[in-house]
């Protein structure tokens, strides 16, 4: 949770995953520019001071003893380097992992190409209008891979993308983990703001329970 402005306005925090973690400490935040909080953000000059507020809630959990798929499709693809970097770190073995990354065009995916491409994993890319590699969305690239039956599934996109890649995974009896996005204000569960129902009848708060559930925890809203 960070706080963009220097005074009261904008007064809430906002929300945001963790691109990738750098050398000393540093942390890399990945984000398209849709109100005032993220304008403000993004005219941030180097070396100037913001308040951080965390890390909060809970995050993927690696199954290391099975081939894992990540799928971000959008501002998903936020979460997705910090997951892979840690998968290629703690697993013995990660030569059947693929990586799926999707946006509408080239430059929502292009520029985030090499940083994945390092790790030297498997990468399958799609947009929307086919300016860069497939035309068609992460769920089409997902439907056309044939992935070990023991695959793990780890996905971040818009829900629509998220229900989806959660109907073909138990169709495929693959686990899938799904980090949700929502509107934040506070962080802690106090405000009740991110409160999301599941299939149990009761409601999670995303910032606590969350942001990643398993797949077939989530009442999809769509």
């Amino acid at each position: 949770m960070i706080r963009t402005g220097a005074g009261k306005d904008p007064l809430l925090r906002r929300p945001f995953s963790i691109h990738q973690s750098i050398a000393q400490g540093q942390i890399q935040i990945y984000f398209k520019v849709v109100g005032r909080g993220t304008e403000i953000l993004a005219h941030v000059k180097k070396g100037e001071a913001l308040s951080v507020f965390g890390p909060l809630g809970r995050g993927f959990r690696i199954a290391e003893k099975s081939p894992a798929c990540l799928i971000g499709g959008g501002l998903g693809i936020a979460p997705m380097l910090f997951l892979a970097k840690r998968i290629s770190q703690v697993k013995k073995d990660c030569s059947q992992d693929l990586i799926i990354l999707g946006g509408r065009s080239r430059s929502e995916v292009e520029p985030l190409v090499a940083d994945f491409e390092q790790l030297g994993l498997k990468l399958a890319c799609s947009t929307d209008d086919g300016s860069y590699e497939m035309r068609g969305y992460v769920t089409d690239v997902f439907k056309n891979h044939d992935l070990p039956a023991d695959c793990s599934v780890y996905c971040c996109g818009p829900e629509a993308m998220m229900a989806r890649i959660s109907a073909m995974c138990k169709e495929h009896h693959y686990p899938c983990q799904v980090s949700v996005e929502s509107v934040m204000a506070c962080g802690m569960g106090a405000c009740l703001g991110c409160s999301m129902p599941t299939k149990s009848g009761i409601y999670a708060h995303v910032c606590l329970d969350g942001p990643v559930f398993d797949a077939e925890e989530m009442v999809w809203n769509i």
